[in-house]
């Protein structure tokens, strides 16, 4: 087989039977409650955001993460409180410090993938192509029939989705091939299947999306970046579909030793289940998760025109620099005010109604605590209730924000929000009243806040909204 013909995903007959199949079963089920069906005329509506811009929705949604596959399953878990933090099975984590993570343990690409392909691909392609596609099914799209119902103009539809760290697997077993059987062994995918945008890149090829096609590296806060970049594509007017989010798989031994040696994992290897537990005053780091997110953003109007069902409102959002330091936040979390004031202003949101906010939160000593004083004085007043999605599933570092923002979305949809776990001792300084407590609790989300923050000093916010036609 050439290299052309085997970098292509294309789906065959058989697979392209299966995907429409699979399409109608998922379709005509009530997949979640509040959601709105909407076939209204673009008439009935304000296609147009308070300052003149398209607005833009989310019609699907896709995850991959160690509670499943199942956006809804992965939702009612986290509500129930349940940690999928586990000792490390797949490989001997027995000679590291850290001997547990947020694993996914078992992952099947069924009808989404060739499986030949995903045999050869790196993990954090596979998540990202399962996730990709059953975000499409989700919003109703058909990509493989041009004639069938809800089929996007391929040439206005892009792919944005990021990745951290990319090929991880892929490259270190292709050093391992080097130095053991020498370099004229080397397998052939090595670079391709390494690199961060080939994820992006592959699950465009797959569906034929020629619209903009990148990838995104800003450390854990890649996924909140290719979000924000996919609604300028779609309200530049470059784009009317974007596949936005990030994927991730570094629970392999160098990602796991690597973040040992620098002291950023907890090493609490007795109880995993309670390792991850953000203002804690216990908490010893953060515990790895993997796993990818992807919502479909639609400007409203083509949501509208394909009769699409909408989920919620992204308002939009802003990034930051700290320019403070390679892996710490700046204390004084000028940089994270900064990101959040931009992301009100810019969306004309006050801060009184955000009232839920899915934190970065990621169980670090100083982390934690820079963001959530940032939080406390800005939102207290609002009644707004704070949480971390990472307490259950660890930190998915370019794939935690798309995640997240999943999460955000089913909290509005849903009205209800996830526990904290694990948060016996808070730490000085934390205002409980403002955590969500150790079980799970209802909330008419007005405006969710989606933080997320990476190495590098990379800050980000974004806000999500329920879908009204008339803007206030």
């Amino acid at each position: 087989m050439s290299t052309a013909s085997t970098m292509t995903l294309r789906a065959s007959a058989p697979s392209r039977g299966l995907a429409r199949a699979a399409i109608e079963r998922r379709t005509t089920r009530a997949r979640r409650a509040r959601r709105v069906e909407t076939r209204a005329s673009s008439e009935d509506v304000d296609l147009l955001n308070h300052r003149g811009k398209k607005r833009v929705v989310i019609t699907g949604m896709g995850a991959v993460t160690a509670h499943g596959c199942d956006v809804d399953e992965v939702y009612e878990k986290l509500c129930r409180g349940e940690s999928a933090i586990a000792n490390i099975d797949k490989w001997d984590a027995s000679e590291i410090g850290t001997k547990f993570a947020g694993e996914i343990k078992e992952f099947e690409v069924g009808e989404y993938m060739n499986k030949k392909m995903a045999r050869r691909v790196d993990p954090y392609i596979s998540y990202m192509i399962v996730s990709a596609k059953r975000a499409l099914e989700d919003a109703r799209v058909n990509w493989n029939d041009e004639e069938g119902a809800h089929y996007v103009n391929k040439s206005k539809a892009g792919c944005l989705i990021g990745s951290a760290l990319g090929g991880m697997q892929t490259f270190a077993t292709a050093t391992e091939n080097l130095v053991t059987i020498g370099h004229r062994k080397m397998n052939p995918f090595c670079i391709p299947f390494a690199i961060t945008n080939m994820g992006s890149a592959l699950t465009a090829m797959d569906i034929g999306f020629m619209g903009p096609n990148y990838s995104i590296a800003s450390a854990c806060a890649t996924g909140n970046f290719c979000i924000l970049n996919s609604i300028m594509h779609i309200q530049n007017g470059e784009a009317d579909l974007m596949l936005a989010g990030a994927s991730d798989a570094c629970v392999i031994p160098v990602g796991m030793a690597g973040f040992s040696a620098a002291k950023a994992l907890s090493t609490r290897n007795d109880d995993p289940a309670a390792a991850s537990r953000p203002w804690d005053a216990n908490r010893d780091g953060f515990v790895m998760g993997e796993g990818a997110g992807v919502l479909v953003l639609e400007s409203l109007e083509s949501a509208l025109e394909r009769g699409a069902p909408i989920v919620a409102e992204v308002l939009g959002g802003f990034a930051t620099c700290d320019a403070h330091h390679m892996t710490e936040p700046r204390p004084d979390g000028v940089g994270v005010n900064f990101a959040i004031d931009k992301a009100l202003e810019l969306t004309d949101v006050k801060a009184e109604d955000v009232n839920y906010i899915n934190a970065h939160a990621t169980s670090t000593p100083a982390g934690d605590l820079a963001e959530l004083r940032v939080l406390q004085n800005k939102f207290k007043a609002s009644g707004a209730k704070i949480n971390s999605t990472k307490s259950m599933i660890g930190h998915l570092l370019g794939a935690a924000s798309a995640v997240e923002a999943v999460v955000c979305i089913k909290a509005i949809t849903t009205g209800e929000v996830h526990p904290n776990i694990n948060l016996e001792t808070p730490d000085e300084g934390v205002d409980t009243s403002m955590l969500v407590g150790p079980t799970r609790e209802k909330i008419d989300v007005k405006v969710a806040l989606s933080n997320s923050f990476g190495f590098g000093g990379h800050n980000s916010a974004v806000l999500f909204a329920p879908y009204v036609p008339k803007r206030a």
